[in-house]
C-alpha cells in the first residue's frame, strides 16, 4: 500500500467511525425513578441514528456500589440494577446492531470496588488464595505505619490504603475504594480476559479502556522522582508533585495491550479497543503497536485544552499527519464525563460550536461526541457543597469563590458535566417527569437548550451536527480520504483550509476562525456547497472569490 493512499486498502469500520458517548445515569429514565437507565437508553436509539452516529460507547453500566457511579465495579459480569439486568444488556446490544450501529463498552480492568468479592477474599487474610490478585506490600517506618514509597493516586497525594485487619497497605490508584488489580499475577489477566470474552460473546463490538497506562507498575517499588506539578490533567498525569515515571506507561503496559488485542482477535467482525492513555507521540505508539497490533485506538486529549484559532489547529493537523500518518488513525474529543462540557471553553458561543464541529467531522480521524454536545449543553452550576462526586468531597476545604477563581471547581465538580440529557424545554427536560427528583438536576437552561426545540430550527446545533454527519456519511474522502492542509501563506489570516480526497474525489474544508469577514481564494477545482455552518448556502456554486462570515465554514466538492 502506498503512503497516504489509504483508498487502495479495505478501510476498518473502527477506523472511520464516529462514536457517541452515552453517560447511562444521565441519558434517558425509562422506568422514572430519577436514574437513567437502559430501557431509557434503548428509547432514544433512534435519535442516534436519524443523527448519523454509527458507534455507542456506553460509560460501564457493570454492577457495583456506584460510589464512583460505575467506575467502582464489583461484578464485571452483572449489570447494577439501577440500569437493568444482562437481559437489558442483551437487548439493548441487539437494539443497536439492528439499527446498523456499533456498541462499544467502557471497560475498568485497572482495579475493581472494595466489595469485589475478590477483594473481599483477599483482604481477608495475606494467606488467602486471592491475597495476590492485588497490590498489597508492607508499610515503612514503626511498625509499618507509613505508606510503603511514595506513589500517589490520580486524585490525591497518596496512592496506598491502610488496611487494619492485616496490617499491610494496598495500592489504589484512584479513590480508596477502588483497590488495583495485580497483572504480574497471571491469574488476574486470564480473569479479566474472561471478561472481555464474555461481553464480546454477548456481541459487544469493542471496549473503551479506562486509565489503561495505569495497569502495571514497577515491580520494585521505587519512589517516583519530584516534579512541581500538582494537579494531573487529562493529557499529563503528572500530579501531586511527582512524574509517575514507575506507575504509568510502564513498557509492560504495550505487552497487555497485544495480549489484549489478541483477545478480540478470538471473535469475528473485527472488535476494536480504545485506549485512555497519556503520554507522548511515541509512548503512544508503543500502544498501537509497531506492526500495529496492539490497541486500535488511542484517545488524543490534546483537543481538550485547544485555543479556538486557525493556527492551533493548523499546527494539530500538521503535526498529526507527521506523528501519526496512516495507517495510524487520530481521534478527536472535546469532552468527556471527566472534563467541562467544551460550551464553557467556547463561552457558550453556539456558532464556534458549530466550526468545532465542522473541523471534528472533517479532520482525518475519528471523532468522539460527549452526549448533549450536539445541542451545546453547558456545565451547570453546582457548588463543592452541594456535589456528590467523591472527587469534588476531597475539595471542600477550598472556599468556594478560590475554587472557581482558580478553574479548579470544574475540574474536580465532575457532575457539572453529567447533567440530564436535555430532550425537552419542559421540567426536568424531559429525562424524566415533574414529579421526580433526577440523580442530579437538570441545567436550568433547559427551556432554550433541548433536542425538542433545536430540532424545529434549520439553523441549529442539532441541525448542523445531523448535516455534518450526513456529509461525512455520504462522501468516502470525510471517512478515509487523505489530508492535505493548504499553506498558511496562501490562506488569509484566521483560516484553516484542507483537502480531503479519495479516489480521486476532492472535498475543500474552508474555517474562518476570526471575527471578521475573510476573502479566500479556491484555486481547487471544488465549487458546490455540500455543507455550510450557514444552512442558506448548502447547495450554491461557489466562486474563485470566496467571502466567508465570521466563526464560519463550507465543505466544498468538485
Amino acid at each position: 500500500m502506498a503512503k497516504g493512499n489509504p483508498m487502495l486498502s479495505a478501510y476498518k469500520w473502527w477506523q472511520k467511525t464516529t462514536v457517541y458517548q452515552i453517560y447511562p445515569r444521565s441519558f434517558a429514565d425509562g422506568n422514572n425513578d430519577g436514574v437513567g437507565d437502559i430501557q431509557g437508553i434503548i428509547s432514544k436509539l433512534d435519535y442516534l441514528k436519524d443523527m448519523g452516529f454509527e458507534t455507542v460507547w456506553f460509560s460501564p453500566l457493570y454492577k457495583g456500589p456506584q460510589a464512583d457511579h460505575g467506575y467502582d465495579i464489583s461484578d464485571y459480569c452483572a449489570i447494577s440494577p439501577e440500569y437493568g439486568d444482562v437481559s437489558d444488556a442483551e437487548r439493548l446490544i441487539a437494539e443497536v446492531h439492528a439499527r446498523g450501529m456499533k456498541v462499544a463498552f467502557d471497560m475498568v480492568m485497572n482495579h475493581t470496588s472494595v466489595e469485589h468479592p475478590w477483594f473481599q477474599e483477599s483482604r481477608s487474610s495475606c494467606d488467602n488464595p486471592k491475597r495476590d490478585w492485588y497490590i498489597w506490600r508492607d508499610g515503612k517506618g514503626s511498625q509499618g505505619s507509613q505508606p510503603p514509597n511514595n506513589w500517589s493516586s490520580f486524585v490525591t497525594d497518596r496512592g496506598w490504603q491502610y488496611d487494619t485487619k492485616t496490617g499491610q497497605w494496598y495500592c489504589a490508584s484512584f479513590f480508596e475504594f477502588q483497590p488495583d488489580l495485580n497483572y504480574d499475577n497471571p491469574e488476574v489477566k486470564k480473569a479479566m480476559f474472561d471478561v472481555l470474552r464474555f461481553w464480546l460473546a454477548k456481541g459487544v463490538d469493542g471496549f473503551r479502556l479506562d486509565i489503561f497506562h495505569a495497569i502495571h507498575k514497577d515491580d520494585q517499588f521505587r519512589d517516583n522522582p519530584f516534579r512541581f506539578k500538582f494537579f494531573p490533567t487529562e493529557d499529563d498525569h503528572d500530579g501531586y508533585f511527582q512524574s509517575r515515571i514507575h506507575t504509568v506507561n510502564h513498557p509492560k503496559n504495550f505487552v497487555l495491550a497485544k495480549e489484549l488485542r489478541s483477545v478480540l482477535g478470538e471473535f469475528d467482525k473485527d472488535r476494536f479497543a480504545v485506549g485512555e492513555v497519556a503520554g507522548k507521540p511515541e509512548v503512544i505508539k508503543q500502544y498501537l503497536g509497531e506492526s500495529h497490533d496492539g490497541l486500535n485506538l488511542i484517545f488524543m486529549f490534546e483537543t481538550l485544552r485547544f485555543k479556538f484559532t486557525a493556527a492551533w489547529f493548523r499546527d494539530f493537523l500538521q503535526r498529526l499527519e507527521t506523528e501519526f500518518p496512516y495507517p495510524y488513525i487520530p481521534t478527536y474529543v472535546f469532552g468527556n464525563h471527566d472534563q467541562q462540557r467544551f460550551m464553557k471553553k467556547l463561552g457558550n458561543d453556539v456558532a464556534k460550536a458549530k466550526l468545532m464541529a465542522l473541523l471534528q467531522f472533517t479532520a482525518r480521524g475519528v471523532p468522539v461526541t460527549y452526549y448533549g454536545e450536539e445541542i451545546g449543553m453547558k456545565n451547570a452550576n453546582i457548588s463543592l457543597n452541594m456535589a456528590g462526586d467523591p472527587l469534588a468531597r476531597l475539595y471542600r476545604w477550598i472556599p468556594q469563590k478560590i475554587a472557581d477563581k482558580l478553574g479548579l471547581a470544574d475540574l474536580v465538580i465532575r457532575e457539572r458535566a453529567r447533567t440530564p440529557m436535555q430532550w425537552t424545554g419542559g421540567p426536568n427536560g424531559g429525562f424524566c417527569s415533574a414529579d421526580v427528583r433526577p440523580w442530579v438536576a437538570s441545567n436550568p437552561d433547559v427551556a432554550e437548550v433541548n433536542v425538542a426545540t433545536q430540532q424545529k430550527d434549520p439553523a441549529s446545533l442539532l441541525n448542523t451536527y445531523k448535516r455534518l454527519l450526513h456529509a461525512r456519511n455520504t462522501h468516502v474522502a470525510l471517512q478515509e480520504g487523505t489530508i492535505r492542509l493548504l499553506d498558511a501563506g496562501d490562506v488569509p489570516a484566521d483560516v484553516l483550509a484542507y483537502v480531503r480526497e479519495s479516489g480521486g474525489k476532492k472535498l475543500l474544508i474552508v474555517m474562518n476562525f476570526g471575527n471578521k469577514v475573510r476573502k479566500f481564494r479556491n484555486r481547487t477545482t471544488c465549487t458546490q456547497v455540500v455543507f455550510a455552518t450557514d444552512p442558506g448556502l448548502q447547495g450554491q456554486l461557489a466562486g474563485a472569490d470566496m467571502r466567508l462570515q465570521p466563526c464560519s465554514g463550507v465543505i466544498l466538492k468538485d
